[in-house]
């Protein structure tokens, strides 16, 4: 099993440096302009996400963090709170890497909604001890309800576009030890 190049590796981080800016920048563009509409699904954690759980080395923690932090900035949220609840949510994620190579995508799909569910409910109780102003419940709902959905989306999308698939699980030898 050889695992990806550094430069691909490298490559792939850019790309997810790029993604990010193109997200956040059509998330800033004035497309609504009455009110209501629906929340946009947080698609920089999904593609996080997805690619811990498909190769861990290409997504390092300090970039992950980078990024969710650029958007606390530009989208105007508690600065490092949603940022630090998706870093925890990350490294989650990146130690069950290896078990979940052989995960079916629905299980996979409902790890990560799992996930998702600790996330948004850990920032609205960090809210609500700080006695911060808190989101409308229906639209953070409906924003969680979106993002789960739109996981298939992103491994599609990961496996067929830049072809990135799940690591293979050693092979074992004769004596069961692990190559």
């Amino acid at each position: 099993m050889a695992d990806i190049s550094t430069s691909r590796r490298w490559r792939l981080r850019m790309l997810f440096v790029l993604l990010a800016g193109l997200i956040y920048f059509v998330h800033l563009l004035p497309l609504r302009t009455g009110p209501g509409g629906w929340p946009i699904p947080d698609f920089v954690v999904l593609i996080g996400f997805v690619w811990v759980l498909r190769r861990s080395a290409i997504m390092p923690v300090w970039l992950f963090a980078a990024m969710v932090l650029l958007g606390d900035f530009l989208l105007m949220r508690p600065l490092g709170l949603w940022t630090a609840v998706a870093v925890v949510g990350l490294e989650f994620l990146r130690s069950r890497e290896p078990t979940s190579r052989d995960m079916p995508l629905p299980v996979e799909w409902a790890m990560v909604a799992g996930v998702l569910a600790l996330m948004y409910a850990g920032q609205a109780l960090a809210l609500a001890v700080f006695v911060a102003d808190q989101p409308q419940f229906s639209l953070t709902a409906l924003e969680f309800i979106l993002t789960i959905f739109a996981y298939p989306i992103i491994v599609l999308a990961t496996r067929h576009g830049l072809g990135l698939r799940k690591a293979l699980r050693p092979q074992s030898g004769a004596l069961g030890i692990r190559a």
